[in-house]
C-alpha cells in the first residue's frame, strides 16, 4: 500500500508546525503560575484549526519527542519514520478488512450448517493498556511533548503538563479550565488560590511532614483519589508520637474523620501519649478536652495526675494558674495510700501559691468519694460487650431456666484502687425460643444467633438461625441450619460464616455447613476428621484454628489443629492439657485459651483453671496466669486490647460463676470486672457497635452495675 504525496505533505507540514511550536516555548503553551497563582490563557491556541488537525492526525502517528534544537538529519529521520508509520497502519487496516471479509463469509456457513447453535462470543483485551497509556503521557510530559499547560513555582522551577490529564484527575484545575476557555470579558488572567506543589522524583522515604503537604494540595485540587490515599496513611501512621499532630492538622483543614481518629487514639492511648514530648506542647483548651472525657482510657488516678504535672512543668511560670483547673480531672479519692505518697512527694507543691490547691488535693482524697462524681472513673468503650442467652440456675440449684435475653456492657468504671465493674444495661430479648449452647458471630455490624438447645430434651436442640441489626432494632429469621447442632462453634472467613461439628442428642457430629449472608443459604463443606463437641475455633491471619474439644467418647482432648473448607486438616503442636467447654480468642498474634474442664490422671472430668497461649509461628503453647474461679460454658471476647472471659459454671458443684474476669497480657494478671446481669452458663459474648442512643441513660434502660 502506498501513501499518497498529499498525505506525506500533510505529515511533514505538521512536523513543522510541531516544531516551530516548541520553539515558541512558553508562548504557545498555557500558564499556570502557581506563586501567586495565576491562569495564563491563549484562547487564540486553543482555536487554532492547525492545532487541533494535528492533534486528531497524532492519533494516526506516533512522531515521538524532539526540541527545536533538532538537526536537520534527526527531523529527516523522524518524518521517514512517521512515513513508514502511516504506510505500515493503511497495509494493517487492508489486512483487517480482507481477514472481516473472510471471517463474515465463514461466519455466513456456519450459520447455514448450525443455525440453531448458540452465538459464541469472544471477548479479547489488554489487562495493562490504561497503564500503558499513562505511560506514554508521562514519556509525552517529560519531552515536553503536546503539553498546552506549565505550572510554575516560587522557587522558579515549572513543570510542562497535559491540561486534558491534570483536568481529568482534579475537579479545580477542570473548573479553572473551564472559566479560561470561556474567556469571559476577554480576561485571560484568571487568579486562584495557591498550592504548593513537589516537583521531581518520587522520594525514597514519605515522612508525615511530606504528606501533610500532599494532603493539602490535594484537599485545595479537589482529588479525591490522592485524599483517599493521604487519609489512610495518616490513618495508619497515628501512633504515640505522631497523633496530636494528625490531630491538630485534621483540626485545621476540618478533616472530621481523621480528628476522630486521632482524637480516639489519644484517648484509649492516653498513658503513652502522655510521656511524649509532643504533649508538652498541647493547648491547655485541647488538654481538658481530653481529660474530661469519658472515653479517656487509664488504669489509675496516678496516670492523669502525672500527665497533668508534666504539662504543667513544661512552661511553669505560663502555666501555674490552670494548675487548679487541671486538678479537678483529677479523682484523688480514688487513689490508694501508695499512689498519694507519690502525689505528696512532688517538689511542685513546696511553691506557696500551690499552698491552697494542695489543701483541697488532701481533701479530695480524704473524702473516700462521697460525691458522686468521685465515686468512680467512668470510661466508656467504642464497642460494646454484648451478651445473648444463656442458661441460669435457681438459688436452691433445684432448677434451670434458659434466657432470650440480650444485655451489653456500656461503660467500665474504675473506683478505689484496683477494684472495677461494669456498667450493664438489657438491649432487648431474641426471638423464641430461649437458647443456650448457642453460637453467635457478627459480619457486617449485624449479629447473627445459630443453633443451640431450648431445654435439656433429646429434642431440643436447634437449627434455627436469626439476626439482629443493631441501626433498625429489629430481629430478622434466616435459612435453618443443614444439621441441628449446640456446643459447636462459628467462625466468619472471606464473607462466610462457618459452623464446625458440635452435638445433637445422642449423636456428636462431625459435618461443618457454609453460610452465604448474601444468598441466604446453607452448604456442606469438608467435614472434620473425627466428630466434635464443646471445642472452639477462632479466625486468625486468615486461618481457623480449632483447639479441644469432647470426641464421642466423651473424652477431652488437647488438640488444636487448622480447618481447611476444602481439604483434609492439618495438626498442629497440642495444648498443654486436654479441655473441652473452654473459651479462646485472638489476641495480637496469639491465640489465648481459658478455662472449661478437663481429665485428671484418673479419667475424672474436672474444672481446668490453667491458661495457656498459642505462638503459630512457633507452633508452641506457653501457660500464663491461672483463673481464680472455674469457668466452664464462659462466654468470651476482646475489648481493646484485653481478653475478656464472662460467667460459666462450676463442674465441680455446677454452681454458677457469676463474675467477670478479665486478662490484661501488659500487666500480666486477671482483673476481677465485677458481676454478671443475669443468665450464667452456656452463654455467648460478642462485640458489637451500638447507636449513641442506646449508650445514654433513659427511663426505660435501667443500668445494673455488677
Amino acid at each position: 500500500m502506498e501513501v499518497s504525496d498529499e498525505e506525506e505533505d500533510d505529515v511533514e507540514q505538521n512536523l513543522r508546525e510541531e516544531t516551530g511550536r516548541s520553539e515558541d516555548g512558553n508562548i504557545q503553551n498555557q500558564e499556570f503560575t502557581c506563586y501567586n497563582y495565576e491562569i495564563v490563557k491563549d484562547k487564540e491556541q486553543y482555536e487554532d484549526p492547525d492545532y487541533k488537525s494535528w492533534e486528531n492526525e497524532r492519533e494516526k502517528i506516533d512522531l515521538g519527542a524532539w526540541t527545536s534544537k533538532e538537526n536537520n538529519q534527526e527531523y529527516s529521520r523522524k518524518l521517514s519514520d512517521a512515513v513508514k508509520g502511516l504506510q505500515d497502519d493503511h497495509k494493517k487496516h487492508h489486512e483487517e478488512e480482507e481477514s472481516t471479509d473472510e471471517e463474515e463469509e465463514d461466519h455466513s456457513m456456519d450459520d447455514k450448517v448450525g443455525s440453531n447453535d448458540e452465538d459464541v462470543v469472544k471477548i479479547y483485551s489488554k489487562d495493562h493498556h490504561a497503564t500503558g497509556i499513562f505511560h506514554t503521557l508521562t514519556q509525552f510530559r517529560d519531552s515536553s511533548v503536546l503539553t498546552d499547560l506549565t505550572l510554575n513555582t516560587e522557587d522558579g522551577k515549572s513543570l510542562c503538563v497535559h491540561s486534558p490529564v491534570l483536568a481529568a484527575v482534579s475537579s479545580f484545575i477542570w473548573e479553572h479550565l473551564r472559566r479560561c476557555n470561556e474567556g469571559k470579558d476577554g480576561d485571560s488572567n484568571v487568579k486562584v488560590r495557591g498550592w504548593s506543589v513537589s516537583l521531581g522524583p518520587e522520594v525514597d522515604h514519605v515522612g508525615l511532614e511530606c504528606v501533610f503537604e500532599i494532603t493539602s494540595t490535594a484537599l485545595q485540587l479537589q482529588h479525591q483519589p490522592a485524599l483517599s490515599l493521604c487519609f489512610t496513611f495518616l490513618q495508619q501512621q497515628i501512633n504515640p508520637h505522631s497523633c496530636l499532630d494528625v490531630a491538630s492538622f485534621a483540626e485545621a483543614y476540618e478533616m472530621v474523620e481523621l480528628l476522630e481518629a486521632a482524637d480516639d487514639f489519644v484517648l484509649r492511648q492516653f498513658q503513652k501519649v502522655a510521656c511524649t514530648s509532643k504533649f508538652k506542647d498541647l493547648p491547655a483548651k485541647q488538654l481538658l478536652k481530653y481529660l474530661n472525657s469519658h472515653s479517656l482510657c487509664v488504669p489509675s488516678e496516678l496516670v492523669v495526675f502525672k500527665a497533668v504535672v508534666t504539662w504543667i512543668q513544661a512552661k511553669p511560670k505560663k502555666r501555674l494558674e490552670l494548675a487548679k483547673e487541671l486538678m479537678k480531672t483529677v479523682h484523688f479519692s480514688l487513689m490508694t495510700f501508695k499512689d498519694f505518697k507519690e502525689v505528696q512527694s512532688l517538689k511542685m507543691w513546696s511553691d506557696q501559691s500551690l499552698a491552697e490547691l494542695y489543701e483541697a488535693v488532701f481533701q479530695d482524697f480524704c473524702s473516700n468519694g462521697t460525691s458522686p462524681q468521685s465515686q468512680c472513673r467512668i470510661y466508656l468503650p467504642k464497642e460494646s460487650l454484648v451478651l445473648i442467652g444463656g442458661n441460669q440456675i435457681s438459688e436452691d440449684l433445684g432448677s434451670w431456666s434458659s434466657s432470650r435475653e440480650l444485655w451489653f456492657g456500656n461503660s467500665l468504671r474504675n473506683h478505689t484502687g484496683i477494684k472495677k465493674a461494669m456498667e450493664w444495661r438489657k438491649l432487648g430479648e431474641m426471638p423464641e425460643p430461649a437458647r443456650f449452647s448457642h453460637e453467635v458471630a457478627v459480619f457486617k455490624g449485624q449479629l447473627y444467633v445459630f443453633g443451640g438447645k431450648k431445654y435439656y430434651g433429646t429434642g431440643d436442640t436447634l437449627n434455627s438461625v436469626c439476626r439482629y441489626d443493631p441501626l433498625q432494632n429489629s430481629w430478622e429469621n434466616l435459612a435453618e441450619m443443614q444439621d441441628k447442632r449446640c456446643a459447636f462453634s462459628v467462625v466468619v472467613l472471606d464473607g462466610k460464616i462457618y459452623a464446625i461439628g458440635g452435638h445433637c442428642n445422642p449423636d456428636y457430629i462431625s459435618s461443618v455447613e457454609q453460610y452465604c449472608p448474601t444468598a441466604n443459604t446453607w452448604s456442606f463443606t469438608w467435614p472434620l476428621d473425627l466428630p466434635l463437641s464443646g471445642h472452639i475455633a477462632k479466625v486468625l491471619q486468615g486461618q481457623i484454628f480449632v483447639s479441644g474439644g469432647l470426641n464421642s467418647n466423651y473424652q477431652c482432648l488437647a488438640s488444636m489443629f487448622l480447618y481447611h473448607p476444602e481439604k483434609a486438616s492439618t495438626y498442629l503442636a497440642n495444648m498443654t492439657a486436654p479441655r473441652a467447654h473452654h473459651c479462646m480468642e485472638a489476641l495480637g498474634e496469639c491465640l489465648y485459651v481459658a478455662g472449661g474442664i478437663s481429665t485428671d490422671d484418673n479419667m475424672s472430668i474436672i474444672d481446668q483453671l490453667a491458661c495457656e497461649v498459642y505462638n503459630p509461628a512457633a507452633d508452641s503453647w506457653t501457660t500464663f496466669t491461672s483463673l481464680v474461679l472455674p469457668h466452664v460454658g464462659a462466654g468470651s471476647a476482646v475489648l481493646e486490647g484485653k481478653f475478656y472471659v464472662l460467667g460459666g459454671y462450676s463442674q465441680e458443684d455446677y454452681s454458677d460463676t457469676k463474675m467477670v474476669h478479665r486478662y490484661d497480657p501488659t500487666m500480666q494478671r486477671w482483673e476481677n470486672m465485677g458481676q454478671m446481669p443475669g443468665p450464667n452458663s452456656d452463654i455467648r459474648a460478642s462485640l458489637l457497635w451500638l447507636p449513641p442512643h442506646f449508650r445514654f441513660f433513659n427511663h426505660n434502660n435501667f443500668p445494673y452495675l455488677g
